[in-house]
């Protein structure tokens, strides 16, 4: 699975959300302009799956586009038809996770607690979203990898590029941002700090 080692060498997932298609697109292009190499567009954008499809069509080799909010099964089998090399879902749900894997994609669903996250292992997840991260802390994910070492997690919901750091220290394979990114006044320049900080923290790791 491609996706799978795209996002953890960059250690990245971009979120895009936008109220129109045409806003994701543009969102789309630049966040791959400004270097990131996984790019989620959430289903609950309108358009979402011709985004998906006219992205993956066009996006340069080694950008990989994947499918947020994923839910049913429906939805995993239709955003893999537009061309979807990744599925995240914002819960742990056993259709989705099969549906994946069975279309041969990576898939990432979420999790709020250790609990889920290993359910969602189980299952066959290799990536688990944690989420929202908010609830979360660098330290607390920490403490549940000192006991749950094997776990993958891509904390993704309150991440900034000033904070991904501190979540890879922690033990993270990867972290998701949205708005911090793709809202940003500069978003070459915030996926310049993030990519900076993800480094430095792997080093020091």
């Amino acid at each position: 699975m491609i996706a799978l080692e795209t996002i953890r060498a960059q250690g990245v997932v971009a979120i895009v959300r936008a109220s129109s298609a045409s806003d994701a697109a543009e969102t789309v292009a630049t966040l791959i302009v400004a270097g990131l190499r996984a790019i989620e567009v959430s289903l609950v954008t309108p358009g979402a799956l011709d985004v998906i499809r006219d992205a993956a069509r066009n996006a340069p080799a080694g950008v990989m586009i994947g499918v947020g909010t994923a839910l049913t099964e429906s939805d995993v089998d239709r955003a893999v038809d537009a061309g979807a090399q990744f599925v995240v879902s914002p819960i742990v749900n056993e259709a989705v996770i099969r549906a994946s894997l069975a279309a041969g994609v990576t898939v990432l669903p979420g999790a709020t607690t250790p609990t889920e996250a290993v359910h969602a292992r189980e299952l066959g997840a290799t990536l688990i979203k944690l989420f929202p991260a908010s609830l979360w802390s660098p330290s607390i994910l920490r403490e549940v990898l000192a006991a749950l070492p094997d776990l993958q997690t891509v904390p993704t919901g309150g991440v900034q590029p000033d904070t991904a750091g501190d979540w890879i220290r922690a033990g993270a394979a990867a972290v998701g941002i949205g708005s911090a990114l793709s809202q940003a006044a500069d978003p070459a320049a915030a996926t310049v700090r993030l990519l900076a900080s993800i480094e430095a923290a792997r080093a020091t790791r």
